[in-house]
């Protein structure tokens, strides 16, 4: 399918420099666009495949003068095959709910999100989100998105509790996983690791080629669990490549 962009041409602007999240000494910037409201679909499928995440309605990319670390990753979903360990992961979350629901913001989510910010990612960017600011990051949108729900199972006949969640958007292409978070007291469930591997099931039920993952950057710790996906495509100047590593 070939790619294009709307006829009217976007606007892209550059964020000032700021520290890195993932490399210590290191300085970030973005080149962003906002996405338009008739056509952002369309638009935000071509951004992703070029490289860009999206942000309620805005796609950004880095655009770093002196690193290029941030690689923007993705699964080829016909040529993943679960390892022994992940199947584990599968299995021991085979208890768990799943849910697609419309990418409308719930007091029950934003709760989950607190914990798992303080938690994983205290003093980060995200740390001092309020509840304005989640519906903002769920509901301003016009792309094709939605929010996957995992669940305990039920005690008591009402909905079992909420343990993770994923928003994600739908492309032409594949499932872009904007964002995901989830108990982090259920450590040893891989929570994270299994929201990837239920959206590569779920891409393969629908015949999906792709799961985008975001960026991956080598050498940061927060970004290890993505490199546990084997093959994985990254985007190079000359497209995407498989990824050595």
């Amino acid at each position: 399918m070939t790619q294009h962009f709307p006829t009217r041409q976007l606007r892209f602007f550059m964020t000032a420099n700021a520290p890195c999240p993932y490399l210590p000494g290191q300085f970030e910037r973005k080149v962003f666009a906002n996405l338009p409201f008739s056509d952002g679909a369309d638009v935000n499928d071509a951004l992703t495949q070029a490289g860009f995440r999206r942000s309620q309605n805005i796609a950004y990319r880095p655009a770093c003068e002196a690193c290029a670390a941030c690689v923007s990753v993705r699964i080829p979903v016909a040529e993943f095959v679960f390892s022994r360990s992940q199947r584990k992961i599968l299995n021991r979350n085979a208890d768990l709910s799943r849910d697609l629901v419309e990418a409308e913001a719930t007091m029950e989510q934003f709760d989950l999100l607190r914990r798992y910010l303080s938690s994983r990612h205290p003093g980060g960017g995200m740390s001092d989100m309020g509840w304005s600011d989640y519906v903002s990051m769920v509901e301003d949108t016009a792309v094709r998105t939605h929010l996957i729900e995992y669940r305990l199972p039920a005690t008591d006949g009402g909905p079992g509790d909420l343990v993770g969640v994923c928003l994600t958007d739908l492309l032409h292409d594949g499932l872009s996983m904007v964002y995901s978070f989830f108990d982090p007291d259920l450590e040893r469930r891989s929570l994270g690791q299994f929201a990837i591997m239920d959206h590569l099931r779920q891409a393969a039920m629908v015949g999906l080629p792709y799961v985008y993952l975001g960026y991956w950057v080598q050498g940061s710790p927060k970004m290890d669990y993505k490199a546990k996906f084997r093959p994985m495509e990254a985007l190079r100047p000359l497209g995407w490549e498989r990824l050595e590593y």
